[in-house]
């Protein structure tokens, strides 16, 4: 079993196919059911962003699993295989860890050195694991490779400016409007984007806000937060986007929703001569494309960010980052390598226990009247005798398998030892013994 990854992203797929490939938060479970119930995979996670669609899970098979991911997402997509296959790129075994690592890291993300991700890649987990399609491979992968994103971020300076896409698009409208200070602006989706919105809007000294959602508690929760940080903000419904958008200087989407939440028409409501930005961030996106149309509208979406930011360049802490990412790697494989000789080294022990043993066993009989005594510590010495000369060779096989090119020592022991090659995995424990697709 291995560790497969396939994905789509800002760096190979134009934004509108991303748009149909992505999978709203409503429809994960949906998609985790279905990539478990494929013959190939036995665990699947899900990471959809506003950037990039991956599926990690533990296959069988390379090319069954990734027939069967890429059919999943296509029929979630709605759209033939072939249609996505150009954009599509696999990682698997150890390229799929590098990859992860680096996600982790911020250096595969449309701003280099983002921070977001590290809470969207936990949020993933945790959904998959609720979902009961998380074993003990996934588990302990993505559990490191968060640790390694806290490493990056804290080992160098690649998120200093605390940049994301959201500090870029609202950067866009400053820069349009010259400047966010006493403006109003317009907070279209109470979730973490949205949240992370209000934070940088506040930092630039905006005059205003108003958060519109759907779910009124979670509006009135991010303008009561507002408050408390000396913003003035309201919430209002979705019903309101109207009247809303026609006293706002900056409109900000991100939605999570699947089809247009806001209206070419109801921007259209405005008076034409007032600019207004709109920073479109959904994906799907949440603003009408129309609105492109209207006079006076600047439209900054994930198309703009990404034909900006697509050479941006490599910094000192980039570097860095890269080498952390790389260093955790090496140490990861190397941990994999040593733990897949361990169950045939505890069978090997456990074999050897039993011989001595039968080996007990068989002078009991010929000698009964050895004295009790006696017996103990004959048998204390024989194991002794025993540990001893497996203790050299045990350890060092470990050190050995966690090398490059290592895996083939459990192997050597099997053969030369004679040990059943379903030993290993019966004394070895999984992380989780449910049955494929039962949910916890």
């Amino acid at each position: 079993m291995s560790v497969l990854v396939v994905g789509l992203s800002h760096r190979t797929t134009p934004v509108p196919v991303l748009e149909r490939v992505a999978v709203a938060d409503a429809d994960r479970g949906k998609v985790l059911d279905q990539l478990l119930k494929a013959p190939s995979v036995s665990e699947a996670v899900l990471l959809s962003t506003c950037n990039r669609v991956e599926v990690y899970a533990v296959v069988e098979t390379f090319h069954g699993g990734m027939n069967e991911v890429v059919e999943v997402l296509a029929r979630q997509a709605g759209v033939e295989p072939s249609e996505l296959f150009e954009h599509f790129y696999v990682h698997y075994s150890a390229a799929a860890v590098e990859h992860l690592f680096s996600v982790a890291g911020g250096l595969d993300s449309m701003v280099v050195g983002e921070a977001q991700i590290l809470g969207q890649l936990r949020n993933s987990y945790n959904a998959a694991d609720e979902a009961g399609v998380v074993g003990r491979t996934l588990h302990e992968l993505i559990q490191q490779a968060l640790r390694v994103g806290k490493r990056v971020h804290t080992e160098t300076d690649i998120d200093h400016a605390g940049a994301s896409v959201v500090s870029e698009a609202l950067a866009d409208a400053a820069e349009a409007l010259d400047g966010l200070e006493g403006r109003k602006a317009l907070i279209v989706g109470a979730g973490s984007m949205g949240g992370l919105a209000a934070a940088h809007l506040r930092r630039a000294g905006i005059g205003e806000v108003v958060i519109a959602n759907r779910t009124a508690a979670n509006g009135a929760r991010l303008a009561t937060a507002l408050r408390a940080d000396g913003v003035p903000a309201t919430s209002t419904g979705l019903d309101n986007l109207a009247d809303a958008i026609a006293e706002a200087d900056v409109l900000f989407a991100c939605t999570g929703s699947v089809g247009t939440v806001i209206g070419a028409e109801l921007i259209g409501e405005r008076e034409p001569d007032r600019p207004l930005v709109v920073c479109d961030l959904g994906l799907p996106k949440d603003v009408d494309q129309a609105a492109t149309l209207l006079s006076g509208v600047r439209v900054v979406d994930l198309e703009t960010l990404q034909r900006r930011l697509s050479d941006a360049p490599t910094g000192q802490g980039t570097l860095r980052a890269a080498e952390i990412v790389a260093e955790e790697v090496r140490a990861y494989l190397a941990g994999q390598r040593s733990a897949g000789v361990t169950p045939t080294v505890t069978a090997l022990r456990k074999r050897a226990a039993e011989v001595v043993d039968a080996e007990l066993l068989r002078l009991d009989s010929r000698l009964p009247e050895l004295d009790g005594a006696v017996r103990d510590e004959l048998a204390k010495t024989v194991r002794r005798v025993v540990d001893k000369l497996l203790h050299t060779p045990t350890v060092r096989v470990k050190e050995l398998a966690a090398a490059p090119g290592g895996a083939g020592y459990a192997e050597a022991l099997r053969e030369l030892f004679g040990l059943d090659p379903q030993a290993p995995s019966a004394v070895s424990t999984p992380h989780s013994t449910q049955p494929k697709g039962e949910k916890r």
